[in-house]
């Protein structure tokens, strides 16, 4: 798998990713998180035009889950990712990040569904850029919170969104010896 920065030529594919990922959520107890319209197609265009957008790419696949055929460049799934401080994180109740360090955020994870291993190779890529990670994911999100925890990322506490919304807060780090 390859990841590039999104263009606004993707935008119509990671639209469509996005309309999975809420089925795929609903499907699996999560009915609430992104409801029927998030994230809406005026901040997947600005992810991109900020270059904060990015995507997966099929290379060198030649199978996806059970034997699918992928197509060399498919787009199997999307993100945001930005070292920036999130106005959400800064306060965090029921626990603590792990550090105060500058931290990039991954935000807006979603998969086709195709391809095996997209979100390991997101949360590494955005691993190598920043050592210090940080990302929110709903209560009834349960396959979301099993993949961050799988990746390495420790429950930290709670956070709201500007709306008032709940989200579990996550954090990994990348310790030197």
């Amino acid at each position: 798998m390859k990841i590039r920065n999104a263009d606004i030529r993707d935008l119509p594919r990671m639209l469509e990713i996005y309309a999975i990922a809420r089925q795929f959520m609903r499907d699996t107890g999560n009915p609430n998180q992104w409801k029927d319209s998030y994230p809406p197609e005026e901040v997947v265009k600005k992810g991109i035009l900020e270059g904060k957008a990015y995507v997966c790419v099929a290379e060198g696949l030649k199978d996806g889950r059970e034997g699918e055929a992928l197509t060399e460049g498919e787009i199997l799934g999307t993100f945001y990712f930005a070292v920036e401080e999130d106005p959400t994180y800064h306060k965090i109740y029921e626990g603590s990040w792990l550090n105060e360090e500058p931290y990039g955020v991954v935000h807006r994870v979603a998969s086709s569904g195709r391809g095996k291993g997209f979100a390991k190779a997101c949360f590494d890529w955005a691993g190598e850029r920043c050592t210090n990670l940080r990302i929110d994911t709903h209560r009834d999100n349960h396959v979301m919170q099993h993949v961050l925890e799988k990746n390495g990322f420790e429950r930290c506490g709670i956070i709201y969104l500007a709306n008032g919304e709940e989200r579990l807060a996550y954090h990994r780090k990348k310790l030197y010896l």
